[in-house]
């Protein structure tokens, strides 16, 4: 063979790197649809032919998501290719769920609340609203199971409520996390403040750097928004554990400043301050701390193996709660008088968190550096989660017909593109931190998320009744379902009578406001439509929506129960999976049904 004729042309580094580049170009390209083509599961021949279907075994049930009938009367579990990726895993939820919705409202927000309500009403107003969260997402966690599907909230309450219900809780949640990038972003830059107390770095440079990095993550997709949330949530529940066991060294009077705190805070104050209207009042800004929970069930759609993850995630909700919202609030109660100057500087100042308070009070001086480090971090989290819920819940809307068809483009590397760029468009209204009326922009903003998400936990628990109404009716049992919420149907009536509790308790609060006596009567308005505003946005977008489309209530012989499953459906195989459970030890046994 002769050889020296021939040219061997070896691949250069500059091809390479550009076949890389095109590579990564070609994943903006829209996702092609898959065929849905059905598989062959194996089994008996069946009376018409060809092999009978059966039920599909534990591993393969992590790439279906359709249940569909077979011609003699079973169920099978059918591929359906999705645009979205599944690449969840059970890290990252079980992260989301237990760190990603610890917040600004928790580390910075929880001051006012002191400063406004006294230890005893902050302590009973964030104990109810965890009441009502447990149901909520016990709830969710059934519903996100059994039915995986993207939008979560909004489709379930279209599915099983109505549609016109379903229009109005999806538009109200996207908005909700779309004005909360921006006030998210204006949080960062009062944050950084607590190093920069002469603003040697214009804001607007803080807000175009947390703008970037946002952005940054979520060119990534969801694996950019998992590994950001596991990361994040793992320093926040470290900084919270950190955080307890310090406070309770510094009220012992074990820190340096030697100073034996007990009960303190409850004693120099009066424990419900402002009686019941201070009581009221606090309720708005803890429901805006618990904001985020429900992030769990919104990736469900990008999980792996929901059917396996989220009930793990949906058990550890109740420690979640009782260690990092009541018992750190516990603590900051018995360190901190509810009449501490610096609370009252919640909105402007990076030094009013409490958590940051108590540590100075232990005259602990590197810690306070390091904590807020931590707040920071957990803006950019929920900055993060901003995005990532509006722009998902957006694309559900659209797959809905309920949103511009645009908004259903999703690529191939499973970004929802144009429902991104939108939300990340509007984190430039931090910018308006330069307006003269910048703190009047703002407040209004935060109106809208107000009471949001307390509209969601609602409709979350009703649609959660209605489905186990219309479930038990067409002849299916609870024995079928891969995780049942242990508080079952009662505990979603109890979450469902707790929202509109809090809303009645907001309602009041903000038409007779605690210092009512020093406003006017345009300044009472302006409050009560600040603290209330999600309230006729609700209503305009139902009722809208309603005369629009002329939209009726869901029947429960109508309601869908089967289309998006992704689990199985044969009740032999989850009774053989509970009775491996029922032959592990004692000790095994208590961990599986606590985690």
């Amino acid at each position: 063979m002769n050889c020296e004729n021939e040219k061997i042309t070896l691949p250069s580094d500059h091809s390479t790197s550009m076949g890389a580049l095109q590579n990564w170009l070609d994943t903006f390209k829209r996702a092609e649809p898959g065929v849905g083509k059905e598989p062959s599961f194996g089994g008996e021949p069946s009376e018409t032919g060809g092999e009978k279907k059966q039920p599909l075994g534990k591993d393969e049930f992590a790439n279906t998501t359709v249940a569909v009938k077979t011609e003699d009367g079973g169920i099978i579990a059918v591929p359906e290719e999705t645009s979205l990726k599944r690449t969840l895993r059970g890290r990252h939820i079980q992260f989301i769920a237990i760190g990603g919705s610890i917040g600004t409202g928790l580390f910075v927000g929880s001051g006012s609340n002191l400063n406004t309500g006294g230890p005893g009403s902050i302590m009973l107003a964030y104990i109810i609203v965890a009441l009502m969260i447990i149901p909520v997402i016990f709830a969710l966690g059934e519903l996100s199971a059994v039915l995986p599907v993207t939008g979560a909230f909004s489709t379930y309450a279209t599915r099983f409520i109505d549609p016109s219900w379903g229009f109005a809780m999806g538009w109200n949640y996207h908005l909700q996390w779309l004005v909360t990038f921006p006030l998210e972003a204006t949080a960062a830059t009062i944050l950084i403040t607590f190093w920069d107390t002469d603003e040697k770095v214009p804001k607007g440079v803080w807000i175009a750097i947390f703008w970037f990095i946002i952005a940054f993550i979520n060119l990534f997709g969801v694996r950019g928004y998992g590994e950001f949330e596991f990361f994040t949530s793992l320093i926040k529940v470290l900084g919270i554990i950190g955080f307890i066991i310090c406070a309770v060294v510094i009220d012992c009077g074990g820190s340096p400043s030697g100073y034996y705190m007990g009960a303190r805070g409850w004693h120099t104050t009066n424990a419900f301050m402002n009686g019941f209207k201070g009581f009221c009042s606090v309720f708005i800004t803890a429901a805006f701390a618990f904001s985020g929970t429900e992030l769990v069930g919104l990736a469900a759609a990008e999980t792996s193996n929901p059917r396996r993850e989220i009930p793990k995630a949906s058990k550890q909700v109740l420690f979640r709660v009782l260690l990092f919202y009541i018992l750190s609030l516990f603590m900051i109660t018995l360190i901190v008088p509810a009449d501490d100057d610096r609370l009252q500087g919640s909105s402007n100042d990076a030094r009013a968190s409490p958590f940051v308070i108590v540590i100075e009070m232990g005259q602990i001086y590197a810690l306070p550096q390091i904590f807020n480090a931590i707040i920071l971090l957990s803006a950019l989290s929920v900055g993060n989660a901003s995005v990532y819920g509006g722009s998902r819940t957006l694309l559900s809307l659209a797959e809905q017909g309920m949103a511009p068809k645009i908004f259903r483009y999703v690529d191939r590397a499973g970004r929802p593109l144009p429902s991104v760029f939108l939300s990340l468009a509007f984190g430039a209204l931090g910018f308006l931190i330069y307006a003269s009326n910048s703190n009047t922009v703002f407040t209004w903003l935060l109106s809208i998320s107000g009471l949001s998400a307390v509209f969601v936990w609602g409709s979350t628990c009703l649609a959660h009744i209605r489905f186990r109404q219309a479930w038990s009716r067409q002849g299916n049992t609870l024995k079928m379902l891969p995780w049942a919420s242990p508080l079952g149907v009662w505990g979603s009536v109890v979450g469902v009578s707790l929202n509109i509790l809090v809303v009645i308790a907001s309602f009041y609060g903000s038409a007779w406001p605690v210092d009512e006596g020093t406003m006017t009567g345009s300044d009472r308005a302006n409050n009560f439509f600040q603290n209330m505003l999600s309230l006729p946005i609700v209503i305009l977008f139902f009722l809208g929506h309603k005369l629009w489309t002329r939209s009726r209530y869901v029947h429960l012989d109508e309601i869908d129960v089967q289309t998006g499953r992704r689990d199985p459906v044969s009740e032999e195989f989850l009774e053989q999976e509970r009775a491996e459970i029922r032959a592990l030890p004692m000790w095994k046994r208590c961990l599986s049904a606590i985690f």
